[in-house]
């Protein structure tokens, strides 16, 4: 029984047993709190949170729950844009700075540092590469000299990381090393084509960090091709992606084509971010019946340019009747601007007339705008309604929870889009500013 009673007090301390990940963000006025999460292959787990102080410094003590694997430390907001991945072994204490430009840098953590270590390495070598083809240099003792080294710093970071979590990342970072002597389009060719060799897409250490993103979209948007122009390159570099990553989990297939997916339309290229939905995100959303996720990649299509512009009903005056008509139906204009705006709209406010003076210094039946106010009452759009008399105006009930609103993706006022004469979408400018600068360049 004694035995027993001193295990049972024994046993808070055993859970209460630490290591510690602490460290110093630089400058510190530009950091406030971080948060910590044990990530799993499509999840992540909430761990902890630390106040950051007036030196930049913050500490996270881990006991004996928090099990080895990966943790991702998020210092701001969107999460997704402002975190690193650290490595846990369960052993030791980890300490590290981080600095926005620079970046992360570990002071304490065998398997961290030796990752960084391994990456630096590597990275030397790649530049001898680089800059023994970009001055055409014709001492091939040199190169395979420069292969040699490329090849045993590997050998050596697979030795040194040995039955250790880093080991996984350097396996699968383990870069194409030729054989022999070969000119630099070979060598391209090759890099290209072995980029893959040995990234496990269902390696769960990989899934656990941003190692497989990282990977996904540098050769994304790295491997280029002489033969193809940039939208088609993307189409290929994402089905060869798709082809080594087929087998993984729907799950991890579903976070790594959005994320890609997701930069396309960042950039505004709409076509490449529809090939990736039609072609497998949509697939993959109705197996894992993600009805929000195929609602957006549905509704995107719909916004996209070149797409007819969703229909929705109006009213307009004819010989001095008003008469309900389609939007696919109105004629006479060479273009048609649509402006979602709100009578509580400060911008709105202001760059509605601003739309206003610029529609009247436009030649007659250039353009027609169709304004939709998204109110939650009528009155006071009402009265606005008759300083823009020009306009075909569209009562929005409902606001934010308006289908009009809602068919076109809309989040904040005032958001435009401009149609041709056949009422398909032609550009979407993010402001005023950006639709002047479209009429201004016509």
């Amino acid at each position: 029984m004694k035995r027993i009673l001193f295990l049972i007090a024994l046993l808070p301390s055993i859970l209460l047993a630490q290591n510690t990940i602490k460290g110093k963000f630089s400058p510190a006025k530009d950091y406030n709190f971080a948060l910590l999460y044990k990530v799993k292959p499509t999840l992540s787990d909430y761990v902890s949170n630390a106040e950051i102080q007036e030196d930049g410094s913050f500490e996270f003590k881990l006991d004996s729950t928090n099990t080895k694997g990966m943790y991702r430390l998020v210092y701001g907001v969107p999460q997704e844009d402002y975190n690193f991945d650290i490595i846990y072994n369960g052993k030791e204490d980890i300490e590290l700075t981080f600095n926005s430009e620079t970046g992360v840098e570990f002071k304490k953590s065998t398997e961290n540092k030796l990752i960084a270590s391994y990456t630096n390495s590597m990275s030397m070598v790649t530049q001898s590469i680089g800059n023994y083809f970009s001055q055409e240099s014709k001492d091939t003792i040199a190169l395979k000299a420069i292969f040699k080294t490329q090849k045993e710093t590997q050998e050596n970071f697979e030795n040194a990381t040995k039955d250790t979590i880093a080991l996984e990342f350097i396996k699968a970072n383990k870069p194409y090393i030729p054989q022999q002597v070969q000119d630099v389009k070979t060598y391209i060719n090759n890099l290209k084509t072995h980029y893959f060799d040995h990234v496990d897409f269902n390696n769960k250490t990989l899934q656990s960090s941003n190692f497989l993103e990282e990977r996904m979209l540098n050769y994304v948007f790295g491997m280029s091709s002489d033969s193809k122009d940039e939208l088609e390159n993307y189409k290929e570099n994402i089905d060869v992606v798709y082809s080594y990553m087929k087998d993984a989990p729907n799950e991890v297939q579903r976070i790594l084509l959005f994320d890609v997916w997701q930069q396309m339309s960042d950039l505004g290229f709409e076509s490449i971010a529809n090939y990736i939905a039609e072609n497998y995100l949509m697939d993959i959303a109705v197996s894992l019946n993600d009805q929000e996720l195929l609602h957006a990649l549905i509704l995107y299509k719909n916004i996209s340019k070149g797409n007819v512009a969703p229909d929705f009903d109006i009213e307009i005056k004819e010989k001095d009747k008003l008469v309900e008509k389609k939007l696919s139906e109105l004629q006479g204009s060479e273009n048609y601007i649509i402006v979602f705006w709100s009578s509580t709209c400060s911008h709105c406010l202001d760059e509605v007339p601003q739309l206003q003076t610029l529609v009247k210094s436009l030649e007659k039946d250039k353009v027609k705008v169709i304004a939709i106010g998204l109110e939650d009452e009528p009155y006071r759009w009402k009265d606005l309604t008759y300083t823009y008399s020009e306009f075909i105006h569209v009562y929005g009930e409902g606001k934010w929870d308006n289908k009009i609103g809602d068919d076109y993706g809309v989040t904040a006022t005032p958001t435009y889009f401009i149609l041709d004469k056949d009422k398909k979408i032609i550009s979407k400018p993010i402001d005023f500013k950006a639709l002047k600068v479209y009429y201004q360049e016509e």
